[in-house]
């Protein structure tokens, strides 16, 4: 191994057979843009609210239970559970206690970062808080557009991620992660969609066609595909010796009668015979016959 060639990575990953199931790439990069496009709507509506310029960028994206998401959070942060419509499990937008203080902080005026430990809020902080999750939703939904037709409410805010139950162990969910910078402060958030309200409206990753239009599609597709057509001289067998001897100036006489049209062929293929002529500045040809001449 070569000193530049860097270390195989032998670290050995969990799989879990009983449910082998991940989104796929086709449904990630639809999901992967809407969520992009949230972070950047998110961090708008945060520099409008917080009077502070505000950045958010998605950071990665995956398919979790709702007990694998639960385990992957601090055990005390903010968890705002939010009802969808009239679904049972709640989505989820979690972020750390002391960034929203921070963010409610900048909303009545305060310069000086908030020195305080994690804790829950005030009923005034709290609202305040609320405020900031009602414009985020109004982001999500714009930016997921179809993917999130049903209407998205805040129903209540959670300090313990180990208490809050949003859904069942096993339900599937779509967490996305977020980094948020307002100023010099920069914090990890996470939002969880049901899987059962997204993947739906995504239709099938790799769809199949019905096996009585086959014909149908493959002719459109075939009429579709662009081709090299050419038209050319009857040729001239010549010998590799007077190939090797070629020159500047030699003529090499072709087989072809001044009268005969040229043919038209699409690679070795001779699809029709055309005449010479011309289109303004341009050699052009003009189709005789569509047919292959008979020999």
């Amino acid at each position: 191994m070569s000193e530049n060639t860097p270390p195989r990575d032998d670290t050995a990953y969990l799989y879990d057979f009983r449910r082998p199931t991940a989104l796929a790439r086709e449904h990630s990069r639809v999901l992967e843009l809407a969520f992009e496009t949230f972070a950047r709507q998110w961090g708008t509506q945060l520099t409008a609210n917080v009077r502070t310029l505000s950045q958010v960028t998605c950071d990665r994206l995956s398919l979790l239970t709702y007990d694998e998401y639960a385990a992957s959070l601090p055990p005390q942060t903010a968890m705002v559970l939010c009802q969808v419509g009239e679904t049972i499990p709640k989505a989820v937008i979690q972020f750390p206690t002391i960034a929203a203080l921070h963010w409610v902080n900048a909303m009545l005026g305060g310069t000086r970062p908030v020195e305080a430990d994690d804790r829950t809020f005030t009923p005034m902080e709290a609202a305040l808080v609320r405020k900031i999750m009602e414009d985020a939703i109004e982001d999500l939904r714009y930016s997921l557009g179809n993917l999130l037709s049903d209407p998205v409410t805040v129903d209540a805010i959670q300090y313990n991620s180990q208490f809050a139950q949003a859904a069942a162990t096993s339900e599937l969910m779509v967490v996305a992660a977020f980094t948020i910078r307002i100023g010099e402060l920069e914090a990890t958030a996470t939002l969880a969609l049901p899987a059962q309200i997204i993947l739906p409206q995504l239709g099938d990753a790799n769809p199949t066609m019905p096996a009585d239009e086959a014909a149908s599609f493959l002719t459109s597709q075939v009429g579709d595909t662009p081709i090299d057509v050419a038209a050319r001289f009857a040729a001239a067998p010549v010998k590799p010796g007077t190939i090797l001897r070629l020159s500047v100036g030699d003529v090499l006489p072709l087989p072809h009668p001044e009268h005969r049209p040229l043919d038209i062929t699409v690679g070795d293929h001779i699809v029709g015979i055309a005449a010479m002529g011309h289109n303004g500045s341009r050699l052009a040809i003009n189709v005789l016959n569509s047919e292959e001449p008979q020999k």
